[in-house]
C-alpha cells in the first residue's frame, strides 16, 4: 500500500510538472508581435510634411511593434533632436505603415540624411502626433525697405539654394560659383528666417540670369551697388588696417587694358575679360579728384580712417589685374572728444540753443529768453571717437544716457505782460495776476523741463559738436536744483550765449 501510495504520488508531481511545462511553452507562444500592413507613399506637398521630433518615441527598423525592430535612435536622441537648434534635425515624412492593432508609423529621415527609419505617429492616418509633430521650419520675415540687392562677395560661399540649406529635404544649390554673376541686379520677392537658427534670408530674382534665382543668406547681398562688381572689367578695393581689419570696401569700374609699348604703359581699349592688366586705369581712377577728394579718400569717409599715400600702396594698384582684390593700408586716425549742442524744439522747423548756466557765461540779461537757460549735469562720460569716424543717433542718445541728461531743467524764472520768460527780479516780471509785482502781488515762478527728443547722426570732431533735440514743457514753481559737479571728461556742452 505504501509502495502504491508513493507511486500515484510520483504520477502526480509528473503530471503537474508537464502542466507547468505546457503552461510556460503556451505563454510563451502567446507573446505576439503587430503585423505591419503595405507600405504607402505619403502623397501630400512636401512642405506639409516636414515634422521634427518629440522625444516621446523612439526611431525604429521598422514600425516599433513588429518583430524585428531595431533601434535606429533612442528616446533620449529623439528627446536631442527635438530641442535642436539645427535645421538638419527636422525630419521628413514620405511614408507610413499602419498595423493591424491600428498603430500608424511614418517612414522618416533627418533633413541632413543622418537618421533615417520609422516613428509612432499616432493612431490617425495623416495626423502627425506622439513621436512627431508638424514643423514650420522657416518663417515670414518682414521685407526689407530697399529691394535691389547685389552679391556682397561673389564666389562659392552663400550662394543662392532652392530653399534655406536643411530647411526642406535635399535643398539644393542653384549655382556652386556666383563670380560669373557679380554686378548682376538682384530684386528681394520674399524674406524668411531659419526657424531654430534665426538667420534670415531673402529670395532674390536675377533677370540677367534666371537660373541663379533663389534663397540667399541676408548678410551675402548689398545694397551698394559700389561693393558688387564684374570680375571681367572691374578690380575691388579692400581698406585694411594695420590689424588685418578689412575697414570698407570699393570697387573700380569699367576698367580700361594696359598696352605696354617701347617699355611705357597706357591705357587702352576696355577691358572684357578676368585677368586683365588693368594697372595704369586703376592707379588714375583711384587717384581721380571729385568734390576735392580722390576716389580713394571719399572711399573712407565716415571711417575714421586715411589713405596712406605710400610706394607700396600705388605699385598695388599698377599691378591690378581685373577680377583682382586689391589691398590698400590705412591708418586709423587720433580719438577725440566731442561736444554735444541741446537745442529746444521751438517748432516743426526751428529751434533754440540752449545756454548752460554757468558762472563764466554771464551773458544772460533781462531780454534773454530765460527758459532756454538750462542747469547741464556735468559729463562723467565723454563722447568720443575715432576723428571723422561716424557715429548715429543712437550713440549721442546712449552718450547723453550714461550723463544722466535725458531730462534738463531751466533755471527759475516769472514772466513779464507779454508772457516772456524774464529773470525773477526782473522789474518787468508780473504776479499771478498779470500785474507788475507788488508787496500785494508777488511773482509768479515758472521753469522748463526739456525731455529727450532725438540727435542728429555725424562724425567725430574736436571742432564740431553733435546736436541734440529736446521737447520742452513750462511747469508752475521753482525749478529742481540740479549739482552740475565739475566733469572729469574732455567732451563737454557746447552752450554758450552765441550760436
Amino acid at each position: 500500500m505504501q509502495s502504491s501510495l508513493k507511486k500515484s504520488l510520483y504520477l502526480g508531481l509528473a503530471a503537474l510538472s508537464f502542466v507547468s511545462v505546457a503552461a510556460v511553452s503556451t505563454n510563451a507562444s502567446a507573446k505576439s508581435y503587430a503585423k505591419a500592413g503595405a507600405y504607402t507613399k505619403l502623397t501630400a506637398a512636401a512642405t506639409d510634411r516636414n515634422v521634427e521630433a518629440t522625444g516621446t518615441n523612439a526611431l525604429y527598423t521598422k514600425p516599433g511593434t513588429v518583430k524585428g525592430a531595431k533601434i535606429v535612435a533612442s528616446k533620449k536622441v529623439m528627446g536631442e533632436l527635438a530641442t535642436s537648434k539645427k535645421s538638419a534635425n527636422y525630419f521628413r515624412a514620405y511614408g507610413q505603415k499602419v498595423t493591424n492593432r491600428g498603430s500608424v508609423y511614418y517612414r522618416v529621415v533627418t533633413m541632413d540624411g543622418k537618421y533615417r527609419g520609422y516613428v509612432y505617429g499616432g493612431k490617425t492616418e495623416g495626423t502627425f502626433a506622439a513621436g512627431v509633430k508638424k514643423a514650420d521650419t522657416t518663417t515670414k520675415a518682414t521685407m526689407p525697405a530697399q529691394t535691389t540687392v547685389y552679391f556682397a562677395n561673389p564666389g562659392k560661399t552663400n550662394v543662392t539654394w532652392t530653399a534655406p540649406k536643411y530647411t526642406q529635404y535635399k535643398a539644393s544649390k542653384n549655382v556652386v560659383n556666383t563670380t560669373p554673376f557679380a554686378g548682376d541686379k538682384l530684386t528681394i520677392t520674399d524674406a524668411a528666417t531659419k526657424t531654430r537658427e534665426g538667420s534670415l534670408y531673402y529670395y532674390v530674382k536675377d533677370e540677367t540670369h534666371p537660373s541663379v534665382s533663389g534663397w540667399i543668406y541676408s548678410k551675402a547681398v548689398t545694397t551698394d551697388a559700389n561693393v558688387a562688381y564684374n570680375q571681367a572689367t572691374d578690380v575691388k578695393v579692400n581698406f585694411v588696417a594695420s590689424d588685418g581689419t578689412v575697414v570698407t570696401s570699393g570697387v573700380l569700374k569699367d576698367l580700361l587694358s594696359d598696352v605696354v609699348s617701347d617699355g611705357t604703359i597706357t591705357s587702352g581699349a576696355a577691358a572684357n575679360a578676368a585677368g586683365t592688366a588693368v594697372g595704369k586705369d586703376a592707379n588714375a581712377k583711384a587717384n581721380a579728384v571729385t568734390n576735392g577728394n580722390t576716389w580713394l579718400e571719399n572711399q573712407l569717409k565716415g571711417t575714421g580712417y586715411s589713405y596712406i599715400d605710400s610706394n607700396a600702396n600705388t605699385a598695388a594698384l599698377l599691378a591690378a589685374k581685373t577680377g583682382d582684390t586689391v589691398t590698400i593700408s590705412v591708418k586709423k586716425g587720433d580719438t577725440v572728444a566731442t561736444n554735444i549742442t541741446a537745442y529746444k524744439n521751438t517748432s516743426a522747423t526751428s529751434v533754440d540753443k540752449l545756454v548752460a548756466k554757468t558762472a563764466t557765461n554771464t551773458a544772460a540779461t533781462s531780454t534773454d529768453d530765460q527758459s532756454l537757460i538750462v542747469q547741464f549735469p556735468a559729463f562723467t562720460t565723454s563722447f568720443n571717437g575715432v576723428d571723422g569716424a561716424a557715429y548715429t543717433s543712437s550713440d549721442v542718445q546712449t552718450n547723453l544716457t550714461a550723463n544722466k541728461a535725458m531730462t534738463l531743467y531751466s533755471v527759475t524764472y516769472a514772466h513779464d505782460k507779454n508772457g516772456k520768460a524774464v529773470p525773477k527780479d526782473s522789474t518787468n516780471a508780473v504776479g499771478k495776476d498779470g500785474n507788475p509785482v507788488s508787496d500785494s502781488n508777488p511773482a509768479a515762478y515758472f521753469y522748463t523741463v526739456y525731455t529727450f527728443s532725438n540727435a542728429k547722426s555725424g562724425n567725430y570732431s574736436a571742432t564740431t559738436p553733435a546736436s541734440a533735440y529736446y521737447n520742452f514743457s513750462e511747469k508752475s514753481g521753482e525749478a529742481p536744483v540740479i549739482n552740475a559737479g565739475s566733469g572729469s571728461t574732455n567732451s563737454n556742452w557746447d552752450a554758450s550765449a552765441s550760436n
